[in-house]
Formats: C-alpha cells, sequence, structure tokens
C-alpha cells in the first residue's frame, strides 16, 4: 500500500485554505500533518474550517521542519519570506510546493535553484494556470501555428485590489516586495511567458501608486528578442475582475477573456475551440510529480523567468529593488 505523503504548511493565511482543500481531497495520497504560523489566530480559523484538531502546529516554520518528519511543505507566507522558509524546508529534506512569486529577486530564486539541486528535492512554484485547459490550449496552438508567428500580445488585469489590500500585508514593501504586479499580477506576468514562449529584453513601464506605500497600477511595452512586442496592463484600481488577453498572429488571433476563447482567423468566421475537462490542480500535480508521474509542471527555472521580467519593470521604472536575502543560520 503506498505511504501517504505527509505535508507541512508554512502560513494559514487565505491561499493556505485552498490548497488545504485541495490536498485534502487527495486523502489517499497525502495527509496534512503539521502548520506553521506565528499568528495563533490564524493557525485557529484554519484549523477550524477543515476540522483539524491534533494537527501539530507551531509558531515558527523551523521548529515544524525539525520535528515533524515531512515529505514536502507548502509555503503560503508573504512573498519576501519564500526565500527564507523555501531555502529551510529544502535544506530539511523537503520537496516545496510556493506560492506565487517564488522570490522578489532574481538573485534569490537562482540561489533557491542551487538549493533544490544540492538537495536534490523538487521545487515547484503554484502558478495555477498551467493546470488550466484554456492556457493550455493557448500555449499548444501558438506553438502548432494555428494563428501563425507571434506579431504581438496584449494582457491585462483589472481587479479591485486597491480596495481588497488596504491595510494587510500585501501594501508592505518589506513584506509584499512590490504592489499588485508582484501580486496578482505576476499570474498575468506568468500566463504571457508561459503560453508564448518569448523572451523579454526590454521594457518600457509607467506605475502609478494612488498614495499606497507600493504600487496599484502600471502599464508596461515590452519587447521580445524573437520580435513580438507586448503591452502589460496590471490595473488595481479598478471594480472586479477582468483578465483579458490578445495573441495576435501573422494569420489570426486568439483572445480570452475572463475564461473565454476565441480564435480569429482572416476572412473565417471565428470559433470557441472545444476544451477538455481540467485534469489536474497545483496540488494534484505537485504529488504527481513528486510520485514520478510526470515532470514538475512549473519548475524554478522557469518561475526564475517570471521574477526577471517583474525585475526588469521594476528596476526600469525606478523602483527601488530589494537587497537580496541572505537565509538565516
Amino acid at each position: 500500500m503506498m505511504k501517504k505523503l505527509r505535508f507541512g504548511i508554512i502560513g494559514t493565511g487565505g491561499i493556505s485554505h485552498w490548497h488545504a482543500s485541495q490536498l485534502l481531497e487527495l486523502a489517499d495520497e497525502a495527509e496534512l500533518a503539521a502548520l506553521a504560523d506565528p499568528s495563533a489566530d490564524s493557525r485557529e480559523r484554519f484549523i477550524n474550517k477543515f476540522g483539524l484538531d491534533g494537527i501539530a502546529v507551531h509558531d515558527d516554520h523551523r521548529t515544524m521542519l525539525d520535528t515533524d518528519r515531512l515529505d514536502a511543505v507548502v509555503v503560503c507566507s508573504p512573498h519576501t519570506l519564500h526565500f527564507q522558509h523555501v531555502t529551510d524546508s529544502l535544506q530539511a529534506g523537503c520537496h516545496v510546493l510556493v506560492e506565487k512569486p517564488m522570490t522578489c529577486s532574481s538573485a534569490e530564486a537562482e540561489r533557491l535553484l542551487d538549493t533544490a539541486s544540492e538537495t536534490g528535492k523538487l521545487l515547484q512554484v503554484s502558478y495555477q494556470r498551467h493546470c488550466q485547459p484554456d492556457f493550455q490550449y493557448i500555449r499548444q496552438a501558438i506553438q502548432d501555428g494555428v494563428i501563425g508567428p507571434l506579431t504581438s500580445v496584449t494582457a491585462a488585469l483589472y481587479q479591485d485590489w486597491k480596495q481588497l489590500t488596504e491595510g494587510t500585508w500585501r501594501v508592505q514593501p518589506e513584506l509584499s516586495g512590490g504592489g499588485m504586479l508582484m501580486d496578482s499580477g505576476s499570474h498575468v506576468v506568468d500566463a504571457l511567458l508561459w503560453t508564448t514562449g518569448l523572451t523579454p529584453v526590454e521594457v518600457k513601464p509607467l506605475l502609478h501608486r494612488h498614495g499606497s506605500p507600493v504600487e496599484i497600477d502600471s502599464f508596461t511595452a515590452i519587447r521580445f528578442a524573437e520580435g513580438p512586442i507586448a503591452s502589460l496592463s496590471i490595473v488595481g484600481f479598478a471594480q472586479g475582475w477582468q483578465e483579458s488577453y490578445m495573441f495576435c498572429g501573422e494569420h489570426g488571433a486568439i483572445r480570452f477573456d475572463n475564461g473565454r476563447v476565441t480564435v480569429r482567423r482572416h476572412r473565417q468566421e471565428p470559433f470557441v475551440p472545444e476544451l477538455p475537462a481540467r485534469a489536474t490542480n497545483q496540488d494534484k500535480s505537485f504529488i504527481d510529480a513528486i510520485r514520478g508521474r510526470h515532470e514538475v509542471l512549473v519548475p524554478g527555472d522557469y518561475a526564475l523567468k517570471v521574477v526577471r521580467l517583474t525585475e526588469m519593470i521594476y528596476n526600469a521604472a525606478g523602483y527601488e529593488p530589494l537587497a537580496p536575502a541572505e537565509p538565516d543560520a
């Protein structure tokens, strides 16, 4: 009988509940064995929601790693803490699934890749669009030349992020590492790079803080080494969620609008492709990678590309980059 993987979670805020729900659906494969969060209230909310009385609880992640014989860890802490938490978990012999962004600087990301290689443990980043049939279709269609060679891409996300994050760690630069671009916008940066496979070489951004300690809106023109150009609009002072992309090629275009994919070709009727049912998610795919059923869907060396483009935008806009963290002994 297959041994269950023992999982720990670092950080019991909102996104950890999503991971817990997905892991609990895989009870034959994995068990939630331990939690670590400095906030007793946050830990209690998590335990009460999922009925996890008796689970090992810690206010320090190192204590959890030292005492609970874990196979894998899901890191759901604030962004600037990812580097330390992932480093410690890998060095404790655990495979790691880390929430986006992997880190807040490319220097930190490169060091995590080295640590994962040295420890021989898997490192996966929780970009869920890699598991979604709509984005999988777009990526494959571009690779198959359905719209011909790419000429341009428009990617946009609108969210009431400013209103939702006031007073939280997400607007504290020492914890967030940046504003909406670093947070929700990271998913759009990921989708832009993953679906197209393009290599950014030049960015021209405009950022607006709207009185916040971090940027709320960002508008960036991007030039890629392969020739296409793109616009990336991450708007955090909006009303509700709107995510859209337009991938233009020499022979057609693919539009994504809040989950609906439409393909257009010159002088032909547009069509909506039939998509398969979703077959996996971040946590299931992570377990399957640990079991050797397939490769890691979002490896650290790919997530480094997202970190680099985000860093390019902040640097070009005059943001002071955070100094790479030194892991504590």
